[in-house]
């Protein structure tokens, strides 16, 4: 039960670094006149480290075991996070974006381990829950992230990116605790069961059909969630009949979105007692392709209410995907995992594109997402069969 409770503190760390993005998406704008377009280099270096660091965070996995995948992790966290001391210094957007790239390789790593980590931490059938259950710290996260970064980056009377060293700083210190934590308990290094198959040999990942489409799909949904939360600011503060500010969207985003992400987290691991994973996966994609068509469609207060609530049906779809893409895999889920982490590459593409697309009006840019749901959706009714 320890391991479990220590891992969450790693999904935590990791909602709250993530949530943080859309907040100094809207900072650098405003801070260094950005247009929407060129503020999405914050999404492409911190989504970019997954595409170059995934394979090494499996490699190391499979190597030396989970633990040291996660100390690996927890260390680059920590480097990067303390970087934003000097980069305020520097004042150029290339140096945050190198924090971000170092923070976010560490991450690589955490994500790499803790999640096929937790599947493997019980029963085969309840591996889609688990996750779910787990995730639910990370949407805890999700919240204080928008929350404290608008308050103190926001709220500062100067607008200036001095304010961006008190959050990071104080990320860097509970990253470090938890570290030292990590570094005097013993976790178990669990076995994955190799899968039964006609011949007695696994199949390699490129055929397993349900593993190659989790793939896609996990691409799209980072895509999706990333330019979601990269322009929820934008997109609030652009509607003329609700007059908020940019702080004042933040905290929406954080008591609005992310809240109903976290209800949707913990909700959707007590669902999948009675429903299959795959079907809720697949309908909870099509809620969110309606909602998409609303926003798209009503950039007013009824827009405005579609994307906040999209976020409670987006809840359950990454580990859901993740899940129901390494299941079965029996020795490959290391190597797996590592590639489905990859794919979160998928959010360093959107966040440039939806900008392009949403430079004069903002609502346009969701037509991306609402393709991603779409595939999602296939993915969760069709595609996530294994063994067939």
């Amino acid at each position: 039960m320890f391991p479990f409770m220590l891992i969450t503190s790693l999904f935590f760390m990791w909602g709250f670094a993530h949530s943080l993005l859309d907040i100094l998406n809207k900072h650098f704008q405003e801070s260094l006149h950005l247009t929407k377009a060129q503020s999405g280099a914050v999404q492409t270096a911190a989504y970019g480290a997954y595409f170059i660091m995934a394979i090494p965070a499996g490699i190391i996995a499979r190597k030396f075991g989970y633990k040291a995948g996660i100390v690996v992790g927890l260390l680059l966290f920590a480097i990067g996070a303390f970087w934003f001391v000097p980069a305020v210094g520097i004042g150029t957007f290339g140096a945050f974006l190198l924090g971000l790239l170092v923070l976010f390789s560490g991450l690589t790593f955490l994500e790499t381990v803790a999640n096929p980590y937790t599947t493997v931490l019980g029963a085969p059938e309840s591996a889609a829950r688990r996750i779910n259950l787990a995730q639910t710290f990370n949407a805890l996260g999700w919240i204080c992230g928008p929350l404290i970064g608008s308050l103190l980056i926001f709220g500062s009377s100067e607008n200036s990116n001095a304010a961006l060293m008190l959050p990071y700083v104080g990320l860097g210190v509970l990253v470090l605790l938890v570290l030292l934590m990590f570094l005097f308990v013993k976790l178990p290094e669990v076995k994955e069961e190799s899968p039964q198959t006609s011949s007695g040999v696994e199949k390699p990942l490129i055929r397993q059909r349900h593993f190659v489409l989790a793939v896609i799909a996990q691409f799209l949904y980072v895509a999706a969630q990333t330019g979601i939360g990269s322009f929820f600011i934008n997109y609030s503060v652009e509607i003329k009949d609700l007059q908020i500010t940019t702080m004042e969207a933040g905290i929406w985003l954080a008591l609005g979105g992310m809240s109903l992400f976290a209800i949707g987290r913990f909700c959707g691991s007590l669902l999948m007692k009675k429903i299959k994973a795959e079907t809720l996966l697949g309908s909870f994609a099509l809620m969110n392709t309606l909602l998409m068509l609303i926003v798209i469609s009503c950039h007013n207060v009824w827009g405005f209410g579609a994307l906040i609530v999209n976020y409670l049906f987006m809840s359950i779809m990454f580990p859901s995907i993740f899940a129901l893409g390494i299941k079965g895999l029996g020795e490959q889920t290391k190597t797996a995992s590592s590639v489905l982490v990859l794919t979160i590459v998928g959010g360093a593409i959107a966040s440039p594109l939806m900008g392009y697309i949403g430079e004069n009006n903002m609502n346009y840019g969701f037509i991306l997402p609402l393709f991603c749901f779409l595939f999602i959706a296939f993915f969760g009714f069709w595609g996530s069969k294994s063994g067939k």
